[in-house]
């Protein structure tokens, strides 16, 4: 337990002193992002380079901290090469499919480095490989479209962690708690900075540093040694940034646009534009956020099965739908 504690504050304290001197250099050489006046509605330019600090924080804590084997040097190649490819995104605008074949390559060294399902319950093994590629590329791109809002991926990347990190205290495994202490530090460290109004964004760099990682950790768990229905757990706790890529792939199949075109349809905008405050869109998803852990640990403790989610789920739905749609706090 203290190794987890000091691992948690080594990352924080180390991201809390580098964000300053990062946002200084970003300045400097005018790494920073402009309001657009569609989606980046800030009233000044923003520096980027919060990835940055966020993965530096990460990486220093796990050196002190974590007992190191191969697969680790892979998920940690993979982790750089997903900041490298948001960071060039940052500094030169990429394509949609150059950015993509980044992420993919950046799987593929998850998945060499055994971050795959391994289960023989739903599907045969030959889907084993597919299923967690599609997994890991949903959840980087969930974490790239959902950081949109001061705060908002650094809340629900905190709120993800601090889940996983309850789970695995539970199934006591304390080497598991390690690494993510080590990363909730720096994201926690990174959100005093970027909360409203923010003074540092994550950037392509962070958000898709962040999808990665948390896609990755759920194949950290033995989830079929424990409960058959474990494997549906990380599905409820990452809901909401799914939903988010559902929704807008939805939204603008609609509108005829294509899917990866940039679009003020994201949750947390249209709730802006319905009079939602900030701090309220923060607070709500945190709320959200609780509800989905407490589903899911409940769902995988077998205190409820897959009816009780599924009544869950529908409640969750009709409540997220009903606010971004029907109510406006402004009228």
């Amino acid at each position: 337990m203290m190794k987890i504690f000091f691992s948690f504050f080594l990352s924080f304290l180390f991201t809390f002193y580098i964000i300053p001197h990062l946002c200084a250099l970003a300045m400097k050489f005018k790494v920073l992002d402009s309001p657009d006046g569609l989606i980046k509605k800030q009233k000044t330019a923003t520096p980027y380079f919060g990835g940055v600090a966020v993965f530096f924080g990460f990486i220093v804590s796990l050196a002190l901290t974590f007992p190191f084997e191969n697969r680790m040097f892979l998920f940690l190649i993979g982790s750089t090469l997903l900041l490298f490819v948001g960071l060039l995104d940052d500094l030169i605008v990429m394509k949609p499919h150059q950015k993509f074949f980044g992420q993919i390559i950046a799987a593929f060294c998850f998945l060499k480095a055994g971050f795959y399902l391994k289960q023989q319950f739903f599907f045969n093994n030959f889907w084993n490989i597919p299923i967690s590629l599609f997994w890991i590329l949903s959840i980087i791109n969930a974490f790239n479209l959902v950081d949109v809002m001061d705060g908002l991926a650094s809340l629900l990347a905190i709120n993800a962690v601090l889940s996983f990190i309850f789970l695995a205290l539970y199934l006591n495994n304390y080497v598991l708690a390690i690494l993510l202490a080590a990363f909730l530090g720096a994201v926690v460290a990174f959100f005093w900075f970027n909360k409203p109004v923010a003074r540092i964004y994550l950037g392509d760099a962070g958000s898709l540093f962040i999808g990665g990682f948390l896609a990755t950790i759920p194949f950290l768990f033995s989830w079929g040694t424990y409960n058959f229905y474990g494997y549906l757990t990380p599905i409820i706790i990452l809901a909401i940034p799914l939903l988010e890529v559902g929704t807008l792939i939805f939204i603008r199949t609609y509108k005829r646009i294509p899917f990866y075109r940039a679009s003020p349809d994201h949750f947390s905008l249209i709730l802006q534009s319905n009079g939602w405050g900030k701090y309220q869109i923060l607070a709500y998803s945190a709320f959200m956020s609780f509800y989905l852990f407490v589903v899911a640990f409940l769902f995988f403790l077998r205190i409820i099965y897959l009816p009780g989610v599924f009544i869950a789920a529908v409640t969750f739905l009709f409540i997220w739908f009903f606010l971004l749609f029907f109510c406006n706090p402004a009228k």
